[in-house]
């Protein structure tokens, strides 16, 4: 795990609030494209990122996001313990339906894993989603020794072989509609031009979850590898107004 401290330019409020990001699948914290979205985060307040499992330098296989909420927790949990009154989750892609499972299973911050807001950033809204092209082929690839040998090669990602168990994982849908039932801030940003998961799965997620805030970004594509700072900066801000402070709960 990663902990930038707040830079907050003078901004004596930003410490107050950690963001533990969750990347997407092939990701790490270490990828150049992250490192820009965590220098971004800094500015507004204290940052820890994790290299969720199977990736990076991260112990583990992947398992493309039913185990992964166990790794958001102890990122959040580590952030409360470095002091952090406020923590947000922001989770990219893979990392998104994982920051939605990880807040409907851990709740609010009244328990140490628990968090006061989340962000969702080109996630799914469903489990073996097959109707893009690149999902179709990430499928295939994370469904066949010779597939998860060229992710393990090429992508630097090591997948566990073991299928899900039935019934599946709850389904970020669910996990978007009991994060509100906590009464957790939910913000679901999506681009118009997602390769990977097209406009009805923001639709969905926000639908299922009252009180969410949706945000549909004109020509932003998907996740880290396409957001622009200055949306990172709007979604920092959004965070830091919407995380109520403790003695607010």
């Amino acid at each position: 795990m990663l902990h930038l401290p707040a830079d907050g330019h003078g901004d004596r409020g930003a410490a107050d609030i950690a963001f533990v990001v969750a990347h997407g699948f092939a990701g790490s914290w270490k990828h150049a494209r992250v490192a820009v979205i965590l220098d971004s985060l800094a500015v507004h307040g204290g940052v820890v990122a994790v290299d969720q499992r199977g990736h990076g330098g991260s112990a583990g296989r992947t398992t493309v996001g039913h185990e992964e909420p166990i790794d958001v927790e102890a990122a959040v949990t580590w952030a409360r313990e470095l002091g952090y009154r406020r923590v947000a989750t922001i989770g990219f892609s893979m990392g998104a339906a994982v920051a939605l499972r990880h807040a409907a299973l851990c709740g609010r911050a009244e328990r140490a894993a628990g968090v006061d807001a989340v962000v969702s950033v080109s996630g799914p809204a469903f489990w073996y989603y097959r109707g893009t092209p690149p999902m179709r082929w990430l499928h295939r690839a994370v469904g066949n020794v010779f597939g998860r040998a060229y992710l393990r090669w090429f992508l630097r990602v090591r997948v566990n072989p073991m299928p899900w168990p039935e019934p599946p994982p709850m389904a970020p849908t669910a996990a978007a509609a009991a994060t509100r039932a906590e009464g957790i801030p939910l913000l679901i940003v999506h681009g118009d031009s997602d390769p990977f998961f097209p406009l009805d799965h923001p639709a969905a997620l926000h639908a299922g979850a009252a009180g969410s805030t949706l945000w549909i970004e004109p020509g932003f594509g998907h996740a880290e590898g396409a957001i622009s700072r200055a949306l990172v900066d709007r979604i920092a801000e959004w965070a830091r107004s919407s995380a109520a402070p403790p003695t607010d709960r």
